[in-house]
This record gives structure tokens, sequence and C-alpha cells, in this order.
């Protein structure tokens, strides 16, 4: 079976913890039970607060440069000269070359929290577009390559098989081999955190496509697009504007992909079926 890239087992071993529980038809008796983590990550980027992160600790550094990434603050790994996790708990403290500007009103997030009276979809679709450009064409991805890889996301889903709470987020190579997964109890958390990893190791993502335990939204097509990801696929439904948004960037969107069935709601031409 395709397994994802070595791991430090100590980065991730603060992904659950146990507590008490008590169980339907045992009244009164105290069993223990394992629960994911969820904290507050701090970002902070040259000494300016710019976001709390709720995540699952672990993969700290790959989800502020992933997260900075697809906000479009950064384009590069080597825009980022440290980040510093050990000074203060549930911190992230962000040093970015002097050449980058830091202009926090391109932080997304930001832009549509600070609509008061919302922004249409074709709004938010524009707001992302001007910055990433559409995917170009190609390239192809077997069907069987589609099939197989929600039992390998599955099968390495290390925390989840412990606490049953957490998403994944997984690179998969054309030909189906897992290159690496990411949990959070965050979806959007755990593709930043995928995303830094590929940014910090210059891994591109220009022939791959990722697949995410969850619905699919707006917000992840458009991290995917950040990372350039041509195919997007899910376990679970996307939601409209994630549909609209997909065929705006020419990325491939497949859902409910559930061997032996799926959906492609755009960008069929990528998937090649028979083999």
């Amino acid at each position: 079976m395709p397994s994802p890239e070595s791991e430090d087992s100590e980065v991730r071993d603060r992904g659950d913890k146990e507590v008490g529980v008590v169980r339907a038809g045992q009244p009164g008796i105290e069993d223990a039970d394992r629960v994911a983590l969820e904290e507050p990550l701090q970002l902070v980027v040259n000494g300016h607060a710019v976001a709390v992160l709720m995540r699952t600790p672990g993969d700290d550094e790959e989800l502020a440069v992933g997260f900075l990434w697809t906000e479009g603050i950064i384009s590069r790994g080597d825009q980022v000269l440290k980040v510093d996790l050990a000074t203060k708990e549930n911190h992230a403290l962000v040093f970015l070359d002097d050449g980058v500007e830091v202009d926090l009103n391109r932080l997304t997030r930001h832009l549509f929290s600070a609509s008061s009276c919302g922004l249409c979809g074709k709004a938010s679709i524009d707001a992302i577009t001007s910055l990433h450009e559409p995917v170009p064409d190609g390239p192809s991805f077997p069907e069987s390559s589609l099939l197989e890889a929600p039992s390998f996301l599955r099968s390495a889903q290390a925390t989840f098989e412990k606490t049953g709470g957490l998403h994944a987020s997984g690179i998969f190579s054309k030909e189906g081999s897992l290159l690496a997964l990411r949990e959070d109890v965050g979806r959007h958390n755990a593709l930043d955190k995928l995303l830094g990893w590929a940014l910090l190791n210059g891994q591109d993502l220009s022939e791959n496509f990722v697949l995410m335990s969850g619905r699919l939204s707006f917000e992840l097509m458009q991290k995917a697009l950040a990372g350039r990801l041509p195919l997007v696929a899910g376990i679970s439904a996307p939601s409209s504007l994630a549909v609209e948004f997909s065929r705006e960037s020419n990325q491939t969107l497949v859902g409910f992909l559930r061997a032996p069935h799926y959906n492609v709601y755009a960008g069929i031409e990528r998937v090649v079926s028979g083999c």
C-alpha cells in the first residue's frame, strides 16, 4: 500500500488526549476515551497578530506557512525566514523576508468578515481569482487512482483511528501513491498544513491531486487553487459555491468519492475512465 512521507511521531503525539466518559448502559461507571485536541494558535507575522486558528496541535510551522500562502501573503517558501514556536505556547511567530509586503487587507478572511453586508458568490470568486490565476489544462488522472485513494487515506489516519474526530487531507500522485497526509479538527487547517509541507519542501503539486475527508467548500477550493492543485476530490459533497469556483478556476472537482462511485462537478476531461 502506498504510504505518506516518514513522520516524526513526537510532533504528532499531541493530537489527542484521554478523557473520562460514561457510556450508555453503564450508569455511574466512568471509562476512558480519547478525543481530538483543539487549541488556539495565535499567528503573528513580523510582530503583527493576523489570525487565531483553532487547530489540532502538531505541524504548526506547516499550518502557519500554508495559511500565509493560501491567503496570498507569501508565494515562496524562502520568503519565510523563521517560524518561532518555542517562545510562547500556542503562538507561531513568523518572520518574513524584508522584501515581502504584509498587506493585512489581502487576508481573505479579514476581507470577507469586514463586509457588513456580506459578499455574493461572484464577488467571493473574483476576490480569490485576483490573487491566484486559474490552473492550466491537464494533467490526466486515471480513474483507478481516484477510486483507490479513499482507502489509502483512511488507513493512514492514525489520530482519527483513536478519536474518530479529525478531518484529513492527503496529496496523491497521478499513479495513486499517497505522498503526504495531515489531520486536524478543522478541514481548512488540515489542507493548510499539507500545503505548508509542500511549500517548505519545494513540492510541485501541479501534477497531483488532493483528497479531503469532508465536505468541499469554497474556502477549500481557493486554498487548493493557491497550491496549484488541478484536481480536488472529497469523500462528501461540494457546496454550490465550490462548484462555481472550480469552473472559474479550471479545477476538476470530484465529490462523493466512495468506490465504485463518484461525481464529477467540473473538469471531467482530466479523469480517464477504464484505467
